[in-house]
């Protein structure tokens, strides 16, 4: 057999495994990495994070990418470099990150890359009839093979969309097997740039588990802090939000998209969610002046509207918990906003039930993903059929 086969095989076989997984978000603010012992698959998983940090992007390092993510016109030959550009960043970051945590990288099981988001485009958002949904992550998994000598897994969206799904949200795969719970429903929200849920429900039907992106999450909040209030580049603790008051015509204008009225299940990105979408709700309102501290009040109530109204579309919502994370966990004003606007839900702190930290979820999730790539048979949830997700990059 193979050399690298043979290794495959042996990891595939190992009763737990080490699994380091990368996430590397729409709000660019650096690489989170989680490390995890995974024991079992599907169902049965068992996950502990023995690890987690986030290596900051430098500025420059976030303007190089800020140049390509969710741009529409962009050169080719940038996209084609950052392609290896930033799996070599990655790969520097990992074997730092490794070093500090006195971690051997020949010690590491797999590593699971989601990579970074350049372009997501649905049916529903290049409106391209007669062509697929697609996605696009930059971040090659074979450059950060060779270059960390660790067994890497990645490019997770493509098998989704190859069956005909949008390549998003992936998180239910992980939430099934690490939330669910018989009879309590659960919704797993995840506020980073983007915003999505899962549903769980208290029957652990795997064909009634729902997940959806809702729209912005801290995407449009955080191009209000750095176009008003530059250094500045997210609101810390929604102390700005809290400052301000919630500009009614201009909060009817964020909402007037058609986005909001389509069915759920949906996905979206900075693709629709940026400074253009700002522009086009500013010529609504050619006269209106609405001061700084308002814009970001307003865009919070936006986001915190937006993320319940898309809850209470649930078919026959019941009561729910609701375990948060991503950057807006953190976000105080937003979060007050949500308890009051689903009165109904029970809101659960996520290291009450799990070793896992809200800002790490995303990259337990890239983890879970490639430990079911190697290992696991895959499972259908909702409409999606059973499927594992994933490339293989030999060292």
């Amino acid at each position: 057999m193979n050399k690298n086969l043979q290794q495959l095989y042996s990891i595939a076989e190992k009763p737990k495994k080490l699994i380091l997984g990368l996430m590397s978000g729409t709000s660019l603010d650096g690489l989170d990495m989680a490390l995890c012992r995974i024991e079992g698959t599907g169902l049965q998983s068992s996950i502990e994070l023995l690890k987690f940090y986030t290596y900051p992007y430098s500025s420059p390092q976030k303007h190089r990418l800020k140049e390509v993510v969710s741009q529409e016109d962009v050169s080719l030959q940038d996209v084609t470099i950052l392609h290896a550009w930033l799996a070599e960043l990655h790969a520097r970051f990992v074997l730092e990150t490794l070093e500090q945590w006195g971690i051997d990288p020949a010690d590491i099981d797999l590593l699971a890359s989601h990579g970074q988001t350049v372009y997501h485009a649905p049916q529903r958002l290049h409106n391209l009839l007669t062509l697929p949904n697609a996605t696009l992550q930059l971040g090659d998994g074979d450059h950060l093979a060779v270059k960390t000598g660790i067994l890497t897994i990645s490019d997770f969206r493509q098998k989704h969309m190859a069956t005909g799904l949008e390549g998003a949200p992936l998180a239910p795969y992980a939430d099934y097997m690490l939330f669910s719970k018989r009879g309590i429903n659960r919704i797993l929200l995840n506020i980073g740039g983007i915003a999505n849920f899962t549903y769980l429900p208290a029957s652990l039907a795997p064909q009634e588990v729902f997940a959806t992106d809702t729209g912005p999450g801290n995407c449009l909040i955080d191009w209000a802090m750095q176009h008003f209030f530059s250094p500045q580049t997210y609101d810390r603790g929604g102390s700005i939000a809290q400052q301000g008051a919630v500009n009614k015509l201009l909060l009817d204008a964020l909402k007037s998209h058609l986005f909001f009225t389509e069915n759920l299940p949906k996905t979206t990105g900075a693709e629709l969610f940026n400074k253009k979408y700002i522009a086009q709700v500013q010529k609504q309102l050619p006269d209106i002046n609405i001061p700084p501290e308002d814009w970001v009040t307003t865009l919070t109530r936006f986001t915190a509207e937006t993320i319940a109204e898309a809850i209470l579309r649930i078919p026959d919502m019941p009561q729910a918990e609701v375990i948060v994370s991503g950057g807006g966990y953190h976000n105080v004003c937003l979060m007050g906003w949500l308890q009051e606007l689903l009165p109904h839900c029970v809101f659960v702190d996520m290291e009450s039930l799990s070793s896992i930290v809200p800002d790490a979820k995303e990259a337990v999730l890239m983890a879970v993903l490639a430990n079911e790539c190697v290992a696991g048979e895959g499972y259908a949830l909702g409409e999606a059929p059973a499927l594992t997700m994933g490339k293989v990059s030999f060292a």
